[in-house]
């Protein structure tokens, strides 16, 4: 793993303190991973299958 630093607003670190506090995550880069993780899932990942999917489709129906 390679070392990010990023400037965060206060409510962000509070934020990610309390899910910490709760015992959701073990520690806050943790949460982080967990965070970027779904991101890229949501908008590059799922996207990409989604676009693979509908070529399939469009072949098939051809």
């Amino acid at each position: 793993m390679k070392v990010l630093s990023v400037h965060l607003p206060d409510t962000y670190i509070e934020g990610l303190a309390e899910l910490v506090n709760l015992k959701l995550y073990a520690n806050r880069s943790e949460a982080i991973r967990v965070a970027i993780r779904d991101l890229l899932r949501r908008e590059l990942w799922e996207e990409r299958r989604s676009s693979w999917m509908e070529g399939v489709k469009m072949r098939v129906r051809a």
